[in-house]
């Protein structure tokens, strides 16, 4: 297959049109028309993984490795340091970031990790049915989740609704209608922003959150016949 098939499949599943204005997702590096047998997914492309990844495969992953204007190519520096081996070894990338987290991502985690129902959508955000209480709550989506530790802004005591986003979306709160908001990155001045708001907020990780791109996609791709690995991402985060 060439990478223009496997980008008209991947369109179909979750069309590219729908990325966020400020996204770059689609095809990032390669050629249309460029032959592929081996694709490899992950949620980041670094410089250990491309020492694995065979020549002429194709990578799909969550994050675009080019995301803002490029204006120079200094090659000891990110990005061009990992686009570099990529043309090397002509490795096609492509991303599937916001587009995917509206058609797939967000449904996974919260009805197959998390466990929860999703009772309505908007865009991005899924509202999930818990009423738990919030300890118990918070307890759940840390185990569900693999979290060493799990850090949150309680403004109520019970949980009956809940919005997910999965990633980094600590900037949509203020749109959210929910007793509790999980999502990752989370900083302190958000933090303080929903205690004025009164939602409550689970940090849930960024990488945590997302690590299942991967898992979600590679069925899809299986049906057509390709060769699919799945790249054990790492995360950039350590814990002590």
């Amino acid at each position: 297959m060439t990478v223009r098939d496997i980008y008209a499949s991947l369109d179909a599943l979750s069309p590219f049109v729908m990325q966020e204005g400020w996204d770059n997702s689609g095809l990032l590096v390669g050629d249309f028309s460029q032959e592929v047998t081996t694709v490899v997914l992950s949620i980041d492309i670094d410089e250990e993984l491309l020492e694995t990844v065979p020549e002429n495969a194709l990578l799909i992953t969550h994050h675009p490795v080019i995301f803002g204007g490029l204006k120079q190519l200094q090659f000891n520096q990110y990005p061009a340091k990992i686009l570099a081996p990529m043309i090397r070894k002509n490795i096609a990338n492509i991303a599937m970031h916001t587009n995917f987290d509206q058609t797939h991502l967000n449904d996974y985690v919260a009805t197959q990790v998390l466990g929860y129902p999703i009772i309505a959508k908007e865009g991005f955000v899924a509202y999930l049915g818990v009423d738990e209480a919030y300890d118990t709550f918070a307890l759940k989506v840390k185990t569900a989740l693999g979290l060493p530790n799990i850090r949150g802004v309680r403004c109520h005591e019970r949980i009956t609704t809940c919005a997910l986003v999965t990633g980094s979306g600590a900037s949509l709160m203020r749109n959210i209608q929910a007793d509790c908001f999980l999502t990752g990155d989370i900083k302190y001045h958000d933090a303080m922003e929903a205690k004025t708001l009164g939602l409550s907020m689970l940090d849930i990780g960024h990488y945590e959150s997302e690590r299942y791109f991967g898992e979600v996609l590679a069925p899809h791709l299986e049906k057509l016949g390709l060769s699919v690995i799945i790249s054990p991402s790492k995360n950039p985060f350590t814990y002590l």
